[in-house]
């Protein structure tokens, strides 16, 4: 089948064709046929780092197409079922024709979007529903009178978060982008208040009298790391995606702050009693994209699935200057 890879780490020339078996299933996986997939910046910074070993490694995550074969302990799906899913970072990827996937971390795609709309979802989802409602430890309706900042809101993460804070909790959603276009797009994710991230966030922040009782810090953490300190409200909650080399850390104990990682591919790495938590939190996210109180977070599409456009939405993504998500679809 095909499939996109690299035998050595290095820029996105690296990447290339493929022709490889079909994967192996086990009895928990389904094979899908991959019909639409997305870009994110864990498949830059794994082509860069992460060295293959004994042969190519395909990258990829989120995926969405159609079950073509189960395993004999399926449960939840069936042949010809749509799907849609972020993957597991221990297993081959989805840049490929066919892909292999446990069932406990799938989701049925929405009715309301084509495959390649659909694939740009489940990655982004699964990391802000993890931090809202695990990290976080918030639940549905609650967060009144408090606030949210969301440090990189027009990211393919802050996109999602911004809309999942919106519908689901009473949050004050504060944003921060610097640009016009993303300063827009965030407003239209349903951000209450934009700042920019390149100014003075404490400032900011005190201008709009908020002071947040959490802290979505999307990128660039180590730098913002003094600010959100200083701007969080004592006891608050900060939880952070990126690697930062140095945090220090000390400088939270005086507010008693809560410092939470969020690694969305943690669940399928050790088999968690609860992987089926991303199966639920898809399936959720689904019926609200299907009843319009999400919306689609995709603003790229960069053409069907071949090593040259692959090449091209990797380098995308090296700029930092994607808003929402990249998608490609067909082979």
């Amino acid at each position: 089948m095909k499939a996109i890879g690299y035998n050595i780490t290095g820029a996105a020339e690296v990447l290339e064709e493929l022709e490889i078996d079909r994967p192996a299933f086990g009895s928990r996986d389904l094979l899908v046929e991959v019909k639409g997939i997305s870009v994110n910046p864990v498949d830059v910074k794994l082509r860069a780092l992460a060295a293959p070993e004994g042969g190519a490694k395909v990258l990829g995550f989120d995926a969405a197409g159609v079950v073509v074969e189960v395993g004999s302990e399926v449960t939840d799906f069936e042949v010809g079922d749509e799907v849609f899913y972020a993957g597991d970072v221990t297993r081959a990827g989805t840049n490929a024709a066919f892909h292999a996937v446990d069932e406990r971390i799938v989701g049925h795609k929405p009715e309301t979007l084509d495959f390649v709309q659909a694939a740009g979802v489940p990655l982004t989802a699964i990391t802000a529903w993890e931090m809202l409602f695990g990290a976080f430890r918030l639940t549905e309706g609650t967060g009144k009178g408090q606030s949210i900042l969301v440090i990189g809101g027009a990211g393919g993460v802050g996109s999602i978060l911004i809309q999942l804070a919106k519908a689901l909790t009473g949050l004050t959603v504060v944003a921060t982008a610097s640009r016009p276009e993303t300063q827009e797009w965030v407003r239209k994710m349903g951000a209450d208040h934009v700042v920019d991230h390149r100014g003075d966030l404490v400032a900011q922040l005190a201008e709009l009298e908020l002071t947040p009782t959490y802290v979505a810090a999307l990128t660039a953490t180590d730098m913002h790391w003094p600010a959100i300190v200083d701007l969080i409200a004592p006891r608050g909650q900060i939880a952070l995606i990126d690697d930062p080399d140095v945090l220090d850390i000390k400088t939270a104990k005086p507010k008693a702050l809560s410092i939470h990682w969020e690694f969305m591919f943690s669940r399928a790495m050790f088999q968690t009693a609860d992987m089926t938590a991303q199966r639920d939190l898809l399936n959720r996210v689904s019926q609200m994209i299907d009843a319009g109180t999400l919306q689609s977070t995709v603003t790229e599409h960069a053409g069907t699935i071949t090593v040259e456009n692959l090449r091209a939405a990797h380098l995308r993504q090296e700029s930092g200057r994607v808003i929402g998500k990249q998608v490609l679809g067909g082979w």
